[in-house]
C-alpha cells in the first residue's frame, strides 16, 4: 500500500493545544508520566484526539476483555492494519502493564502461531472483523463462540476495531515518530 507520509504536523503540547485538547494531554500526562507523540499530534483536532480518547477508555472499562485480551485486539487489528507506532506502543502496554505474555505478544508480531487457544481465537476473529470491513463469515463467528466468546465479545470486538482504526489511519498519514518508551518494541511487517 502507498501512502503519502504528512511529517510536518506540530506535536501539541498543553500549552500549544486548545483548552479541550490541552486538558487531555494533561490528563494524558498524569496518568502515564508523558504524552504520547501520537496524542500530540491528535491534539491537532479535538474531535480527533476526544473521540480517540473517550473509545479508548471505554473499550478499556466496558468491552468485556480482559487488559489481556484488549491487547490482543489492538495488536491484532494494528497488524493488519499494518501501523508501525501502535504495534510498539501495543506491544509495549502488553509487556509492562497488561502482562501479556512475550510468547503471545510476540506471535501476534510475527502473524505464527499463539501458543493460547483461546487468545489465538480472539486475534484470529479481530484480524478477519479488520480484513473483511466487518463481514465475517459464520464460520468465523462460530469459531469464535467456540472458543468460548459470546455475542457480546463480538460486540466488544467492534470496538476495539473502531477505536484502532482512528489511531492506525492516524499514524499512517502523519508517520507519528515512535515515543523512546517504545523503541525497544519497534516494529515492521515481514
Amino acid at each position: 500500500m502507498s501512502t503519502i507520509k504528512m511529517t510536518n504536523l506540530e506535536l501539541k503540547t498543553i500549552e500549544t493545544a486548545n483548552t479541550i485538547s490541552s486538558e487531555i494531554l494533561e490528563t494524558t500526562q498524569k496518568k502515564l508520566g508523558f504524552i504520547p507523540n501520537m496524542y500530540a499530534g491528535m491534539a491537532n483536532n479535538t474531535a480527533l484526539l476526544d473521540g480517540y480518547v473517550a473509545a479508548y477508555n471505554s473499550f478499556r472499562a466496558h468491552s468485556g476483555f480482559t487488559p489481556q485480551e484488549q491487547e490482543v485486539v489492538f495488536l491484532s487489528v494494528a497488524y493488519v492494519n499494518d501501523c508501525d507506532y501502535c504495534m510498539a506502543a501495543h506491544s509495549f502496554v502488553g509487556d509492562n502493564m497488561t502482562q501479556v505474555p512475550v510468547e503471545v505478544t510476540d506471535a501476534i508480531r510475527n502473524n505464527s502461531e499463539i501458543p493460547d487457544a483461546k487468545l489465538k481465537a480472539l486475534s484470529l476473529f479481530a484480524k478477519k472483523m479488520t480484513t473483511n470491513r466487518g463481514l465475517p463469515s459464520e464460520a468465523d463467528i462460530e469459531n469464535f463462540l467456540n472458543a468460548g466468546y459470546t455475542e457480546n465479545h463480538i460486540l466488544g470486538v467492534i470496538a476495539g476495531v473502531g477505536v484502532k482504526t482512528m489511531s492506525n489511519y492516524f499514524n499512517h498519514v502523519f508517520n507519528t515518530p515512535v515515543d523512546t518508551m517504545f523503541k525497544d518494541r519497534i516494529w515492521k511487517k515481514n
